[in-house]
């Protein structure tokens, strides 16, 4: 129904995940409105939501205005998806357009920083800018007075202040596209399938009839979907060719442009085999600016993807200030890594800048990818990667991928390889 240093002074947090008791749903007459998707997860947590006797309205976002350039249409779909769902459950649906806010918060500066040489999330900007902000801005005017989604990721109240914990079903658990919510933002928010795996949802939703039950998951841009990336991002971001080199200055062949690569990439180069060369694999090591050239290098386990010292930015701890420093605790660089343990330290810049120092090397460390810290089952919070630092010998990329500052492809190759 549509409607319009040392061990002791170091404070030791688990690095591995303890075992939480399922988090119960709420039994209250909180007015709640649930984003909907046209997917199975937005479905089931509505459906749950319902079957506990809340007070629940449905939203489904728009927040892309597609074109047919490529082909690609799916918000009509996904509409229509929701719409039934929404009609079986007896729910009101209503719609909103957030593109805007989409474009200005989200996409935009996804733009820029891949136009910096960046490897940019947007999806955890979404979470934070659109469906934990401006959807829960209309959400209000409705008369709601906290939010519903589809993620897999679980909030513990239990202690006062509410914690984001790791979904039960550590190969959907989302917590690492949250970290960037605020505890104002997480207070107000109820994600219903944090206790479920994926198989259990698809299951409740095959068994109350829902449309949705055997949809595929959906992937790609958040918003945007699944779309062929690179003739995608050519739209927005200008070709600039230039060299592909290695770690010596060796040409070996020509890239469109360095923003359509990220660190550890080993499809679409274009290299293939070479008689001079060992037939082991190419991976993108690092992006000369300066020479507007791609620096790769052969074999997954290369030195020059490895790093045990990460330098994050921008860093957001979710209980409003960082714990003491320096901190022993897990962390993950991209979604579904296993946890890597690790210490937290203070940068020498300070401010909301820290360095992680792995207990094992990381391979292939994007800069503008996310780095999120974890204390067990807790989501502590993270920071965007500014640049990895080898151990001896203070070489690295910048934040934008770059070679370290003043520093020439071929004089990096003698600290590197």
């Amino acid at each position: 129904m549509r409607a319009g240093t040392a061990c002791s002074e170091t404070p030791m947090l688990s690095a591995t995940p303890r075992p939480n008791p399922p988090l119960p749903l709420p039994e209250d007459d909180t007015p709640t409105m649930v984003a909907v998707s046209g997917g199975v997860d937005s479905a089931v947590a509505l459906m749950r939501l319902v079957e506990a006797g809340v007070p629940v309205q449905a939203m489904f976002m728009k927040n892309w205005e597609e074109d047919d350039r490529d082909g690609y249409c799916a918000a009509a779909e996904d509409l229509a998806d929701a719409e039934r769902v929404c009609e079986r459950l007896g729910v009101p649906l209503h719609t909103v357009n957030c593109s805007d806010a989409y474009w200005d918060r989200v996409f935009s500066r996804f733009i820029r920083d891949i136009e910096r040489g960046t490897t940019p999330n947007p999806d955890v900007l979404c979470n934070r800018e659109v469906k934990f902000a401006a959807f829960v801005d209309h959400a209000r005017r409705l008369g709601a007075e906290r939010v519903a989604t589809g993620h897999y990721a679980r909030i513990d109240h239990r202690a006062g202040a509410p914690r984001l914990l790791r979904g039960a079903d550590p190969v959907k658990d989302q917590s690492y596209f949250l970290h960037a919510l605020d505890r104002p933002q997480i207070e107000r928010a109820l994600f219903p399938l944090g206790d479920l795996d994926k198989p259990a949802v698809r299951t409740l939703a095959r068994e109350a009839g829902l449309a949705t039950h055997d949809k595929p998951d959906s992937t790609g841009i958040c918003f945007i979907g699944e779309r062929r990336f690179r003739s995608f991002l050519a739209r927005f971001v200008d070709p600039a060719p230039g060299p592909i080199e290695t770690m010596d200055g060796t040409r070996i062949g020509e890239h469109p442009g360095l923003a359509f690569f990220t660190i550890g990439q080993r499809r679409g180069l274009g290299i293939g085999g070479r008689r001079d060369r060992a037939p082991a694999r190419w991976y993108v090591a690092a992006k000369d600016h300066a020479r507007n050239a791609l620096v790769v290098v052969q074999g997954h386990d290369h030195p020059a993807l490895l790093s045990r010292r990460l330098r994050v930015g921008d860093m957001h701890w979710i209980a409003g200030g960082a714990p003491p420093l320096p901190l022993r605790c897990a962390a993950k660089i991209r979604y579904r890594q296993a946890d890597q343990t690790c210490t937290a330290r203070p940068d020498e810049r300070g401010g909301d800048t820290l360095e992680l120092h792995f207990d094992r090397p990381q391979w292939a460390a994007a800069p503008g990818q996310y780095a999120v810290l974890y204390d067990g089952e807790e989501c502590l919070g993270g920071g965007v990667i500014e640049g990895a630092v080898s151990d001896s010998t203070g070489a690295g990329m910048s934040r934008d991928g770059r070679l370290p500052t003043g520093r020439s492809t071929r004089e990096a190759s003698s600290d590197l390889e």
